[in-house]
């Protein structure tokens, strides 16, 4: 699009020449293109209604900018969660009080941090200790030879997996014992590649799994509020996963029929940890018992979360490794992914504690409002559910619940809606969240099993829109989000 197209109509205002320059650099990339139009037409909108305010531009601006940065690679999202919305509220006069708002937002997420960063130990010593090792040897001796049974096998593998919230850490277990099955038999590896994506799309919603950690982090809730309300929208996410599973088992029956092979071989291949030592086969019924133990005290809300996962890790580690030099090297072994994924937590209170401090969210969400028809009003919730699919795969994570989820919750508390209840809806897209070109763990998928990942795409978005869509009417009929 020829610059020609944008200079007559903002020329004559310094901001219009900056979003201008902004959205020319960018120019060929139609997602960004897109959504900086949009806001460029909110500003325009702002300004020619002779809004009295700074606060909204300002803030719009601020979460284009964040926006561009993240989805180009210009800055990490840690870095950009930092440095942008101080430059903003510099650029706004908040000086003085900007010190102060990010203090208190950091304050406001350090329980969440605290909980990601124990919940991450410990299943990290569960899979070390070898607690899905069983597991994978009772999936292989079932499924033997038959495509249904072992697509089954591979989603409940995958969806147990999945309890440690990390798709890394999924994927590298779920592959490393299923593939040689699947080329054994002749299997397509892309099946066992979409079953695991669709698996952990559903499993993703974990509240130290990271979108909802996210959410609760952006719109300062507890996991009672958020997490504890759609685990029944979950469970229908899990049946369509092994719905799926079954679907495509018997399309590859029906290609390759029912093979007898050689099970002991196959069994050898399966493990869950590369260092033998580690493995704690004696400990096994003590590992499930304290794990069980742990999920039904997180969902009955026993002790707050972070107290939870901190006794929990505490104990294991304990048991599994007695040894102070064994301990200092497993907690050393998960320092790199609990680094990163806390740090970005704690990035993420500045970000929400400025946004919120310098009241530019609600400037920009009485602006958002006045685009929304009053008779859509009450539908806010359902609304927020069917874009959160689209608007998660064209952009992070970090930009939808840090820079736009903020924006839904305050539009939608002018209808009567609890933030709540949006924190809820925005969970629903994650299935499809996991086929983004953005999502670096899926590449790993991808390559594992040596398939191309737009095939991967194309195969598998449809399943992933039927997973949001089964999900989101599982909400709407329990009451769990309104329609």
């Amino acid at each position: 699009m020829p610059p020609s197209f944008y200079t007559p109509i903002w020329k004559n205002h310094p901001l219009m020449n900056l979003m201008y320059k902004i959205n020319l650099i960018y120019v060929n990339n139609f997602i960004l293109v897109t959504f900086s139009l949009l806001n460029i037409s909110i500003i325009f909108n702002l300004l020619t209604k002779e809004v009295k305010t700074m606060l909204a531009i300002l803030g719009f601006l601020m979460i284009i900018t964040f926006m561009i940065l993240i989805m180009t690679k210009r800055l990490p999202a840690m870095i950009a969660l930092i440095v942008i919305p101080v430059i903003f509220a510099l650029m706004g006069g908040f000086g003085k009080e900007m010190g102060p708002m990010a203090l208190e937002g950091i304050k406001s997420v350090a329980p969440t941090g605290i909980m990601i960063l124990f919940a991450i130990l410990f299943f990290g010593i569960m899979i070390d200790a070898g607690v899905f090792d069983p597991i994978i040897s009772t999936i292989l001796k079932v499924v033997k030879g038959d495509p249904v049974k072992i697509a089954i096998g591979t989603a409940v593998l995958a969806l147990l997996i999945s309890l440690d919230g990390d798709g890394t850490t999924t994927y590298m277990i779920t592959i490393s014992a299923m593939l040689p099955l699947y080329k054994r038999i002749g299997m397509k590896p892309l099946v066992l590649a979409g079953i695991a994506v669709s698996s952990s799309g559903v499993m993703n919603l974990l509240p130290w799994g990271g979108p909802t950690a996210r959410a609760m982090t952006a719109l300062n809730l507890e996991m009672s509020d958020i997490f504890t309300p759609v685990i029944p929208s979950m469970a229908g996410g899990i049946l369509f996963v092994l719905f799926m599973a079954y679907c495509l088992g018997r399309k590859e029956r029906k290609r390759i029929g029912v093979l007898q092979i050689d099970y002991s071989t196959m069994a050898m291949t399966a493990a869950t940890s590369e260092e033998a030592y580690l493995k704690r086969p004696k400990l096994i019924l003590v590992n499930y018992f304290l794990t069980i133990i742990l999920l039904v005290a997180l969902i009955k809300e026993v002790l707050p979360t972070t107290v939870l996962f901190m006794l929990g890790f505490a104990i294991a580690i304990t048991i599994n490794y007695p040894k102070l030099s064994d301990q200092k090297e497993r907690v050393a072994n998960y320092a790199d992914n609990a680094l990163s994924v806390v740090s970005m937590v704690f990035a993420a209170g500045i970000f929400t504690g400025i946004l919120t401090g310098t009241e530019m969210v609600d400037a920009m969400a009485s602006s958002m409002i006045s685009y929304i028809p009053d008779t859509l009003g009450s539908h806010f919730a359902l609304i927020t559910a069917v874009i959160s699919a689209p608007l998660t795969f064209f952009m992070s994570n970090d930009a939808f619940y840090y820079g736009v989820l903020p924006l839904l919750s305050k539009a939608a508390s002018v209808y009567g809606i609890d933030p709540a209840v949006i924190g809820r809806a925005s969970l629903m897209g994650q299935p499809v969240h996991l086929l983004s070109p953005l999502v670096p763990s899926t590449y790993l998928l991808v390559g594992m099993v040596g398939e191309d990942f737009g095939e991967l795409q194309r195969t598998f978005l449809k399943w992933a829109c039927g997973s949001t869509l089964v999900m989101t009417a599982v909400a709407i009929i329990l009451g769990i989000i309104p329609f």
